[in-house]
């Protein structure tokens, strides 16, 4: 079975590996990186065919849409129909972090990501490696859990499944990931706002500044 390749940091630099995945993703490759929460598996945005094959590697429905993870506040606005100030409170408190928000999406997102919803899942990673990885790819990646879907997520290298690894360019290994739990799901296109999925940011945390919080 075909390895994809793997860079660890350290050694190298995490310069070194935010280029080494930009390569890949701009040839329209997947990449497995770590973050805050669990290892992901990542893909353009903006090229149909690797979400496709995202896809493909989790044997994930193509119903489900897949979340994205950005570098910044400003890299999330441009994905987002509307103002994220509304939600300045929450993000200032929560962000970069375990909590992925859900909203109505911009047309910058395209269908095959969000499998035609008009909202879409965004989450900014606790994570310095993640963070530089967006970065050098224009701020924001279609990423999802790097696991078979309905399996655990994988919370460092020696989890990850050999199927989804055949379908992956690189592994970014960054050592185990801290959260060991994938991120709590807030949907705040909701009125009132939803808990989707709970994770390490729990509801009576959220409920602090969203009282009318549903779970």
């Amino acid at each position: 079975m075909r390895q994809p390749a793997q860079i660890s940091v350290p050694p190298a630099t995490i310069d070194e590996a935010a280029a080494e995945a930009s390569a890949v993703l701009a040839d329209g490759g997947l990449i497995v990186i770590p973050t805050d929460t669990v290892y992901g598996i990542a893909a353009r945005l903006d090229e149909e065919s690797a979400v496709e094959a995202l896809f493909a590697a989790k044997l994930r429905p193509r119903d489900g849409a897949i979340p994205a993870l950005v570098a910044s506040v400003t890299d999330a606005q441009r994905l987002v129909s509307g103002e994220l100030e509304a939600h300045e409170g929450l993000l200032r408190r929560f962000w970069p972090g375990a909590l992925t928000i859900v909203v109505r999406r911009s047309d910058t997102v395209p269908d095959w990501v969000t499998a035609g919803r008009d909202t879409v899942g965004i989450r900014m990673p606790d994570s310095e490696i993640a963070q530089a990885i967006l970065a050098a790819a224009g701020g924001a990646l279609a990423v999802t859990s790097a696991n078979i879907s309905g399996a655990p997520a994988a919370c460092e290298v020696a989890d990850l499944p050999e199927e989804l690894l055949r379908h992956v360019g690189l592994v970014v290994d960054g050592g185990r990931c801290p959260g060991g739990r994938a991120s709590t799901v807030l949907d705040l296109s909701a009125h009132p706002p939803r808990v989707l999925r709970e994770g390490p940011i729990d509801a009576d945390e959220l409920r602090r500044m969203l009282p009318d919080l549903v779970t």
